[in-house]
Order: structure tokens, then C-alpha cells, then sequence
């Protein structure tokens, strides 16, 4: 099996290279001239695609093909103070070069939208806001002339006291989304609502693909075994010509057990590695952990004599189970 492993945004060992700069709303009401408040946000927001280039040249340099792109690119977008306000079109030329970079060089990249963006939710304004979210992300994509291999990863939501009912609802406010969304959309199991189980139910329905994120896998399941739920987790990704993709981190603590730590527990990512190895002959792994790149640069180091591990590239190993 042939593992790659990526990260989620920010770099712990990057310096003054954060995509995700803002603005407060508070600030931007504060400032009397809208047309120039709304120019500093651009200027924000071209600051933040200049360091996610940078950030993927980073990650070129040791290796990196596999890289989650911050959510805050251009701040406050969306903002009901904003109304009206489409910078997409006037930061053309930054999407334009981020996405040339990752053609170049074989990269996989996508988003996560953030927690508010909910398709299960009972409330029309919501989900209006919500649909408009999932759009934004696809137009930057689509800015940076990438195909559907570079998607968006949402989880189904809360259970507004009713999961069966929520899940039907969610499951219809997904297939009315338009087509062009759809095609890039992936499901994740949550820490404490909706299970892998249900999470793998709901993308065979669907007909999109799921990635497991065995940390909360570990945390919210009905019992189920990650050897019982992965071939058909991985049926949901035929077709896609992307490798299956999973999360990894690992608990804080005993007391904390669905917070982040800062690295990644290498037991018990290794165990899971012997579960599914004979059946996955490519793996992308996102590691969610703290330290961002700096656990994953720690997990290789760590990797080195596990058995079965061989390092295969910066950021990458072939896994066998012996």
C-alpha cells in the first residue's frame, strides 16, 4: 500500500505564512470609506493567496503532494455586511497561479468549509447560506482551473433532535444541490452525531465518496470495526481517479479524547495501516493533528524501522503487512 500524507492549512514551521490573515466585522464596520475597507480585504486576501503559493513551495521542497487549503482565503466573504461583494473574480490572477503550481507538480488539494456550513439543517436561511458557502469554495477552485479531483469535505451535520428525520432531510437538500457541486462533494463521520456507519449509508446513497477520519471513528461509532465498514468505504471511491482519502490525529488526552493532539499517535495509526493494507493499494492521508506540518515530519521520523513502513519519498511510505 502506498501512503501519502498531507496537512491542513497552516505550517508550524513556516514563519509570517499564514493563509488564513483577516479582518475583524467589527473592524470593517469601523472604518468610514466602505470602498477602501473593502480594498484592504482584497489586499488580505491576495496576502493570504501569496502564502499559500508559498506554503506549496514549502511543501514541494520536502515532498508534499497533499495539502488541505485554508477556508479563510479572502475574509470576511459571505458576511451579510458584504452583500453584493464578489472578489473571486479580481483575485483571477493569485487562484490562477496556485492552481498552475499544483498541476505542475502532481499535487492533490481541497477544502474543509467550516462548521457552519450545514446541509442537514431545518432552516431555510441556513441552508441558503450554507449552498452559497459550498458554491464559493468550487468558484475558487474552479479559479484555479482545477478539476473535480479537488473537492470539498463537509460532514452531515447535527441531529436536531430526530436523526432519522434529519438524515432524510439531509439527503435531499444534498441532491438538490447544483451538479457542478456535487461532483466535488466527500462525506466525513463526526465525534459525536452521525457515525461512520451512517456517514458510509448516507454517500452510497448519494452515490460521492467517504473519507474516514479514524479519530472520531474511535470516539462516536455503533460498533462497528474499521476492517468491517472499509471495503465498502473504499467502493465509494471507484471512479474517482483520486486514492481513497482518510483523517488521522490523534486524542489529546484521556480526559479530552475528541480534542487534537499536537502529533499522531503511531500505534495507532500503524494498526489501522495493518487492517486495511491488503485491500488499498494507494492511501492519502490528511493529518489533523496541531502541529500541522511539524507532525508530519514528526510521523515520518517516527515511521522509521515500524515494521512493514518504508519510506517512500518525503512525505510518503509503502506499507506491507509481514
Amino acid at each position: 500500500m502506498f501512503v501519502r500524507f498531507g496537512y491542513v492549512a497552516m505550517s508550524t514551521v513556516v514563519s509570517k505564512a499564514s493563509p488564513s490573515q483577516t479582518m475583524t466585522a467589527t473592524a470593517f464596520a469601523r472604518l468610514e470609506d466602505r470602498d477602501a475597507a473593502v480594498r484592504k480585504l482584497e489586499r488580505i486576501a491576495e496576502q493570504n493567496l501569496a502564502n499559500t503559493l508559498r506554503l506549496l513551495k514549502h511543501n514541494l521542497g520536502h515532498d508534499i503532494r497533499f495539502y488541505r487549503f485554508s477556508s479563510r482565503l479572502i475574509p470576511l466573504v459571505g458576511h451579510e455586511m458584504l452583500a453584493g461583494w464578489d472578489p473571486i473574480p479580481r483575485l483571477a490572477e493569485p487562484f490562477a497561479a496556485i492552481g498552475a503550481f499544483v498541476r505542475e507538480h502532481g499535487m492533490r488539494v481541497g477544502f474543509h468549509p467550516d462548521h457552519f456550513t450545514v446541509l442537514s439543517t431545518p432552516r431555510p436561511d441556513v441552508l441558503a447560506h450554507s449552498v452559497a458557502d459550498l458554491d464559493r469554495h468550487v468558484r475558487m477552485l474552479e479559479s484555479m482551473g482545477l478539476d473535480e479531483r479537488a473537492k470539498l469535505n463537509v460532514h452531515i451535520g447535527g441531529a436536531y433532535g430526530d436523526k432519522t428525520r434529519t438524515m432524510e432531510r439531509f439527503l435531499r437538500q444534498f441532491e438538490a444541490l447544483p451538479e457542478r457541486i456535487r461532483n466535488r462533494m466527500m462525506l466525513e463521520n463526526d465525534d459525536k452525531t452521525f457515525t461512520a456507519a451512517e456517514t458510509l449509508a448516507a454517500c452510497e446513497a448519494l452515490g460521492v465518496p467517504m473519507v474516514l477520519d479514524i479519530h472520531h471513528h474511535a470516539v462516536n461509532h455503533g460498533g462497528e470495526s474499521v476492517a468491517e465498514l472499509w471495503p465498502r468505504i473504499l467502493a465509494t471511491w471507484e471512479g474517482q481517479d483520486v486514492p481513497p482519502k482518510i483523517h488521522a490525529s490523534s486524542p489529546r488526552s484521556e480526559q479530552d479524547p475528541r480534542s487534537h493532539a499536537d502529533y499522531v499517535h503511531v500505534p495507532d495509526l500503524v494498526a489501522f495501516f495493518r487492517e486495511i493494507a491488503e485491500m488499498t493499494p494507494e492511501l492519502d492521508v490528511m493529518i489533523e493533528a496541531k502541529m500541522k506540518d511539524g507532525a508530519l515530519f514528526k510521523l515520518m521520523e517516527d515511521l522509521e524501522g515500524v515494521e512493514g513502513a518504508e519510506k517512500a519519498g518525503g512525505a510518503s511510505i509503502r506499507f506491507s503487512v509481514k
